[in-house]
């Protein structure tokens, strides 16, 4: 396995950022064209782009199942194009994927490439797989903000009004493309959708609002595998979650 640490200059953010990547060496010698399928993993508000690969065993799983990893870093951004502040939607959706693919040796085929996160980061890997079908096979959700309105009505959430810089208004986000029960109904309309794997613990402060997305998700047709158990918003949940992701991930064994 190859561990990559890459600092660069982001056009779009107009600064400097890190990408991790974890690039599984078995599976890559015995890839017939030399792409590896490709799983882009979002961290959460309070985190950073090198805690998957710290506090959870993510780089033996994506090894065991010959799966590249790229770990961009989001910073506290919601993963928008922030109404104060950096393009971090558009740096996720344009740029790091032409950075990726030129430095990394992934796969560019929709049916390769996957996109999966926690807190935060399964709010922006759901926008980032409903607003671009065409482009992401699947995403996943772990104990995701997926109500994002509903949670912008919580008080104490967010500190120093940041929400008003990432977000603007309630009334500006509600029914936008930022507002993922809203953009839920526009893809099912669609017929081009990723598959969703959701799951949430029973004992989450996000708990609701992931009851409140799946509940809406079904009504309007999206296609969700979505699994709760007991369990908080903390790593040991997570570790043994996203390990039922790539058994989920629908990875073709014969490239």
């Amino acid at each position: 396995m190859a561990f990559i640490q890459t600092a660069l200059f982001a056009e779009t953010l107009e600064m400097s950022t890190d990408i991790h990547a974890v690039i599984p060496m078995a599976a890559l010698r015995a890839s017939e064209d030399g792409k590896l399928p490709v799983l882009y993993l979002l961290h959460g508000l309070g985190g950073d782009h090198t805690e998957w690969t710290r506090l959870s065993s993510v780089e033996r799983y994506a090894e065991d199942r010959g799966i590249a990893l790229i770990l961009p870093r989001g910073d506290r951004s919601y993963y928008m194009d922030m109404k104060q502040g950096a393009a971090y939607y558009t740096y996720l959706s344009e740029e790091l994927p032409a950075i990726a693919k030129s430095l990394f040796p992934i796969s560019d085929r929709r049916e390769d490439t996957f996109i999966a996160g926690l807190s935060m980061g399964g709010y922006g890997a759901f926008k980032l797989a409903l607003r671009q079908p065409e482009r992401f096979a699947a995403a996943a959700s772990l104990s995701g903000s997926l109500d994002i309105v509903h949670r912008l009505s919580e008080p104490g959430v967010f500190r120093n009004h940041e929400e008003q810089r990432m977000f603007g208004s309630v009334a500006e986000l509600r029914g936008s493309d930022d507002d993922l029960l809203a953009l839920a109904g526009k893809v099912a309309a669609s017929g081009n959708q990723p598959l969703l794997y959701q799951c949430c613990g029973t004992e989450d402060f996000l708990y609701e609002g992931n009851r409140n997305f799946l509940k809406h998700g079904e009504e309007v047709g999206l296609r969700i595998t979505y699994e709760e158990e007991p369990g908080s918003h903390e790593w040991g949940y997570w570790d043994r979650k996203i390990q039922r992701v790539f058994d989920w991930l629908p990875v073709e064994k014969n490239r």
